[in-house]
């Protein structure tokens, strides 16, 4: 009876060990087994084939996407600057300090008083233009020595333009149409200007084998960029002076060639004056370019 009463005592031991040590792995199962469940649905969800419907709210969320981004990057090629403004095409902008003429130096003034309202009505404009003379580095020399049409040609062959006069007076004097980029007083320190011009070597010039050389000697011009404040009030750089830049001469007359902003002597290198007495084949140690272009549609939601 004692031997009996042992072994049961003894079943019932291990039995109630074997209860005790089980229940927390099945507690710990059936904790698990939900969130398995879930992770295994959703993995098999994700490669079951979509509706019609589905594919299409897919694709309107990718397009969608896709014109937030286009909207990021905005009209204009990164190494553009976007103007949006209106040019006014008829302007008083009275001086009121004249500087001394010098060799080769006209018109040079040194103070002017704010420009006076728009004597006509304004024109809207909208177009991309490049932030730095051509080559468009900041820190490389600009090229000079180009005809316009060969100004003309090498923007067409970078899917841009040469800028119209007036584009690229708004993009130097900005909504203020201030006369110099940088406000309404002359600056030396601010751009690269009122340098002594050298005396030129009209020969050497246009002789091929000599050229290279003596547009080294006359060069006083600066890389792109090289001053934080020769920007004009959208952002563009070196507008006037460095380099003289060829633009399109809207009125065609006398040709379709001008120059805008003047280069490093002391010339008049302002937002508003163009000269127009070269033609479109003529070259210079001092005349470079930069290129517009018209901007790109922003994209709309459907």
């Amino acid at each position: 009876m004692g031997v009996t009463r042992a072994r049961v005592l003894s079943v019932i031991f291990v039995a109630t060990t074997w209860l005790l040590l089980a229940a927390p792995r099945a507690e710990s199962d059936a904790l698990a087994g939900p969130t398995t469940m879930i992770e295994e649905d959703a993995a098999s969800r994700e490669a079951w084939p979509t509706s019609d419907a589905a594919s299409d709210a897919a694709s309107d969320a990718a397009s969608d996407t896709t014109i937030e981004a286009a909207a990021t990057r905005g009209p204009c090629p990164e190494d553009m600057v976007e103007i949006s403004g209106k040019y006014c095409p008829e302007l008083v902008q009275q001086c009121l300090a004249w500087l001394p003429n010098e060799q080769g130096g006209v018109d040079r003034c040194a103070q002017f008083a704010p420009s006076e309202p728009c004597k006509t009505t304004p024109v809207k404009k909208h177009f991309c233009i490049d932030r730095f003379e051509f080559p468009n580095r900041r820190g490389q020399r600009p090229v000079v020595m180009k005809t316009w049409i060969e100004a003309q040609d090498t923007c067409r062959a970078a899917g841009k333009r040469l800028c119209g006069d007036t584009e690229w007076t708004l993009a130097c004097e900005g909504s203020r149409r201030l006369p110099y980029p940088y406000g309404r007083k002359r600056d030396a320190q601010a751009c690269n200007i009122d340098r002594t011009l050298l005396q030129v070597d009209e020969k050497a010039i246009a002789d091929p084998k000599r050229s290279t050389a003596e547009v080294a000697r006359l060069w006083q011009g600066e890389p792109s960029g090289s001053r934080a404040r020769c920007t004009s009030p959208y952002g563009v750089y070196d507008m006037t002076g460095n380099v003289d830049e060829w633009v399109v001469n809207e009125s065609s007359k006398p040709f379709r060639s001008g120059s805008k902003g003047g280069y490093w002597g002391p010339v008049r290198a302002r937002c508003r004056p163009m000269t127009t007495a070269h033609g479109e084949t003529f070259p210079f140690y001092q005349t470079g370019f930069r290129c517009c272009a018209d901007p790109e549609p922003r994209p709309t939601r459907r």
